[in-house]
C-alpha cells in the first residue's frame, strides 16, 4: 500500500521549513459522533505500544523473565508483564470512557502531533550525536585526544560501552528537550547535511587524498535517519506511493473505508509484525546490538553508531504505528462524512 523509495523526493519537495503541529493550524472541533469501538482499537494499539516497550526494557535491562514465564513456569515476576499488558487495556477504555463525545479528527491531530514531536526529536537527536561522535572520532584517529584529555577520558572514549551511556544518551535527552521547545528542525535540513557530508568526502578524497571511515559512517548514519524518520512523516502528509488502478476514481467514502482496512490489515499488522520481532528478547535483531553498543568492523578509525542505526528500525516501525493509528480514525470520520476533512499534501504550513 505504501512504498519508502519515494521518501527523499517528498522531502525534498516540502520546501525549507518546519515540521509543526497540525492543531496549531488547523481548527478541528474536540466533539463528535460517537465512535467507541475504533477508538477503543486505536487507543489499545497505542498503550499496547507502551506496555510493550516498558516490558522490552524489563526483560533486556533489569533481566524480567516475560509474561510468558507466568504461564509456562509459574514464575511471579512474569506477572509484571501481565498485568503490564491488563493495565494497557483498562488504560484505553479509560481513555475512550472519559470523552465518549471526542471527535476522530481532534484524537487524529492529537495523535499525530505528538507523533511530530517524537519525530523532530530524533532528528535533533542524529544531529547532535552525528556531529559530536564524528568530532571524537576525528580526533581518536588523528590522535588529538591526548592534547585534550588525560589518559583515563582517552581510553574511555576509546570504548563505545562508555561513549554510548555517557555521550550519545545525554545528546539524545538533550535532543528531546529542544524538540519541545522549538519546531525549526525540518528533514530538508538533514537531507543539506547529508549533501554536505558527502560533498566533504568528494572533496577531502579527489583534491586531498585523506579519507576516514567515520566519514562514510556520518553519510550513511544520517541517510538512515532521514528515510526510517521521514516514514510516518510522510504518511501524515499522505504522500507515499500508491499502486493505483482503481483508487483515484473512489468517492471520499469509499476512500475512507479503503484506507481504515489497509490501516488494519497491512499498516498496523506490518509495524506490529516490526516491532515484535525486532524487540523479541535480549538477543533480538534491535535488542542485541543497542544493549552492547555495538560498532562497525572498522573499529576505533570509525563512529560508535551503529546500535543507534538497529534502534532505527525500532523508531521507524513505532513512529508508523502511532501515525497508521492517527489515519485510521482519519479513514474512518472520511466514511462517515464527518466535517473537518482534510486534503492530501495540505495537512501542515511550512
Amino acid at each position: 500500500m505504501v512504498h519508502e523509495g519515494r521518501c527523499l523526493g517528498i522531502v525534498l519537495n516540502q520546501g525549507w521549513g518546519v515540521m509543526s503541529d497540525i492543531t496549531d493550524n488547523v481548527e478541528l472541533a474536540s466533539e463528535g459522533a460517537k465512535a467507541p469501538l475504533v477508538r477503543l482499537f486505536g487507543w489499545s494499539m497505542l498503550m499496547l505500544l507502551v506496555a510493550f516497550m516498558i516490558n522490552n526494557i524489563l526483560v533486556v535491562a533489569f533481566k524480567f523473565p516475560g509474561g510468558v514465564s507466568a504461564f509456562t513456569k509459574g514464575d511471579a515476576s512474569g506477572w509484571v508483564s501481565v498485568a503490564l499488558y491488563g493495565l494497557a487495556v483498562v488504560a484505553a477504555f479509560f481513555l475512550v470512557s472519559r470523552a465518549p463525545n471526542r471527535s476522530l479528527r481532534f484524537e487524529a491531530a492529537k495523535i499525530s502531533d505528538f507523533n511530530i514531536y517524537l519525530i523532530r526529536a530524533c532528528f535533533w537527536a542524529v544531529l547532535f550525536v552525528g556531529l559530536v561522535d564524528a568530532t571524537v572520532a576525528f580526533m581518536r584517529v588523528e590522535k588529538f585526544l591526548p592534547l585534550f584529555f588525560d589518559d583515563a577520558m582517552v581510553r574511555n572514549l576509546g570504548r563505545a560501552r562508555f561513549v554510548g551511556p555517557y555521550i550519545h544518551v545525554p545528546l539524545i535527552i538533550l535532543g528531546f528537550v529542544v524538540a519541545a521547545v522549538t519546531g525549526t528542525l525540518g528533514f530538508t535540513w538533514l537531507a543539506l547535511l547529508i549533501a554536505a557530508a558527502e560533498l566533504l568526502i568528494v572533496i577531502s578524497r579527489f583534491i586531498f587524498s585523506y579519507e576516514q571511515a567515520l566519514m562514510g559512517d556520518l553519510v550513511r548514519y544520517w541517510y538512515a535517519a532521514l528515510f526510517l524518520f521521514a516514514s510516518a512523516y510522510t504518511l501524515l502528509e499522505d504522500e507515499h506511493v500508491r499502486v493505483d488502478v482503481l483508487y483515484a476514481g473512489f468517492k471520499s467514502k469509499t476512500k475512507g473505508f479503503v484506507n481504515a482496512i489497509g490501516c488494519i490489515m497491512l499498516g498496523l499488522t506490518t509495524s506490529w509484525i516490526i516491532i515484535i520481532i525486532g524487540f523479541s528478547g535480549k538477543q533480538s535483531i534491535i535488542n542485541s546490538p543497542v544493549a552492547n553498543f555495538e560498532v562497525t568492523q572498522t573499529g576505533g578509525t570509525g563512529m560508535y553508531v551503529k546500535y543507534q542505526m538497529a534502534a532505527f528500525l525500532g523508531v521507524f516501525a513505532i513512529t508508523m504505528l502511532i501515525q497508521f493509528t492517527s489515519y485510521l480514525f482519519e479513514s474512518v470520520a472520511d466514511y462517515r462524512e464527518e466535517p473537518g476533512g482534510r486534503e492530501s499534501g495540505k495537512t501542515l504550513e511550512h
